[in-house]
C-alpha cells in the first residue's frame, strides 16, 4: 500500500498510521493518530472546556495539517460544545491527506468527517463551513510554506488574498522533527508566531517535543513554557503560552541548570539543524525572562530579535 511519497504502516498496538518516505518519519508513531491527538492537543489544551466558556469565535491554528488527525480530533472532542469554532490548518502540501483519504478503511478517524475533508481538499484554500453537533465550524486552509507565510505577514508583504489569519486561542504545533524539518523550528519562526498572538487573548501551544533547544527557543521568542503531558512512550511533551495561567507545570528555575549543561540548547536561526551549547547572551536573556524573574523588568514579548548566524 504505497505511493512514491507515503505509505500505510501498522504500529505495535495494531493501529495504522501514515509514513512519509521523504522525511523518514511516521505520523503519530507510538500510540496512533487518534490517541496522540487527543492526549497531546485536545486534553492538554483543555479545548472542550475552553470552548464551552468562550463567547464568540474560538480560533485554533492547526500547524501541520498532515493527514488531519489533529484537526479531526478537535472536531470530535468539541461537537457537544455550543459555540463558534474557526479551525485554521497550515501545510505546504495536501498529499498526505489525499493519501489518508484513500485508506480511510484503515484510518477510522476519518470516517465521521469524510465529506468535510473531501470538501476541504476540493476547495484547496476555500473555507468549509458546517454544523458540527452543537457548534458551527469554519475550517480554513493555508496551503503555503509556514515560515515564509509568517514572515510575509510580519513584513506586510504578499498578495491581498493571503491576509493574516485571525489570532489564535490555541495552536496545535505538529511538523516533522527538527532534525528532518529544521525550517519549522527556528527562533525567527517562533518570534513571528508570537507576534501573531493578540495581547489580552490567552493562547496556548502544544507540541510533542520536550527538547531543551525547543524550550529555550520558545522562551526566547516570548512564550512562557511548561512541561507537557506524557503521550505514549514520551514521558513529557511541551506546552507554551502567552499567559502563564494556561500552563499547569511551568519550567522551574532550576531547569536553567540543565540548560547550562546541555550540548544542544542554542536556538536554530536558519533552516539547518545543528547542536550548540547555549551562548552566554542567550542564557542572560533566559535568566531575565519573567517566568524565572518575575517583576524583573522588561519581558521577552518586547525584546527585539536580531537575526544572526549560528
Amino acid at each position: 500500500m504505497k505511493t512514491a511519497e507515503y505509505s500505510l504502516v501498522q504500529l505495535k498496538n495494531g493501529v495504522h498510521s501514515v509514513r512519509s518516505s521523504a522525511h523518514g518519519e511516521t505520523f503519530h508513531p507510538v500510540i496512533g493518530p487518534t490517541a496522540e491527538a487527543e492526549a497531546l492537543h485536545v486534553r492538554q489544551l483543555h479545548l472542550p472546556e475552553r470552548l464551552r466558556k468562550h463567547a464568540g469565535e474560538f480560533v485554533i491554528w492547526d500547524v501541520g495539517l498532515g493527514a488531519a488527525a489533529n484537526a479531526l480530533a478537535v472536531l470530535r472532542a468539541t461537537r457537544d460544545c455550543p459555540g463558534q469554532l474557526h479551525l485554521i490548518s497550515f501545510d505546504h502540501t495536501l498529499e498526505p491527506l489525499q493519501f489518508a483519504l484513500g485508506h480511510a478503511a484503515e484510518l477510522p478517524y476519518l470516517s465521521d468527517y469524510r465529506e468535510t475533508v473531501e470538501a476541504l481538499l476540493a476547495g484547496r484554500g476555500a473555507a468549509v463551513e458546517f454544523t458540527n453537533g452543537r457548534n458551527t465550524v469554519v475550517w480554513s486552509l493555508f496551503l503555503d510554506d509556514f515560515p515564509s507565510l509568517l514572515a510575509r505577514w510580519q513584513t506586510g508583504t504578499g498578495e491581498p488574498s493571503a491576509a493574516p489569519a485571525p489570532a489564535p486561542h490555541a495552536i496545535l504545533y505538529d511538523p516533522f522533527s527538527p532534525a528532518k524539518n529544521p525550517a519549522m523550528w527556528t527562533l525567527p519562526v517562533f518570534v513571528n508566531l508570537h507576534h501573531r498572538l493578540q495581547p489580552g487573548r490567552p493562547c496556548a501551544l502544544a507540541t510533542y517535543s520536550r527538547s531543551t533547544i525547543l524550550r529555550v527557543t520558545l522562551l526566547l521568542a516570548g512564550f512562557y513554557v511548561g512541561v507537557g503531558h506524557a503521550t505514549g512512550e514520551k514521558e513529557e511533551t511541551t506546552i507554551a503560552a502567552n499567559a502563564l495561567e494556561l500552563i499547569e507545570e511551568p519550567l522551574p528555575l532550576d531547569w536553567l541548570g540543565r540548560v547550562r549543561r546541555s550540548t544542544s540548547a542554542e536556538p536554530l536561526v536558519e533552516a539547518q539543524y545543528r547542536q550548540l551549547r547555549l551562548r552566554p547572551e542567550s542564557y542572560a536573556r533566559l535568566e531575565a525572562h519573567p517566568q524565572f524573574n518575575p517583576g524583573g523588568g522588561e519581558g521577552t514579548c518586547s525584546w527585539p530579535f536580531t537575526n544572526r548566524t549560528a
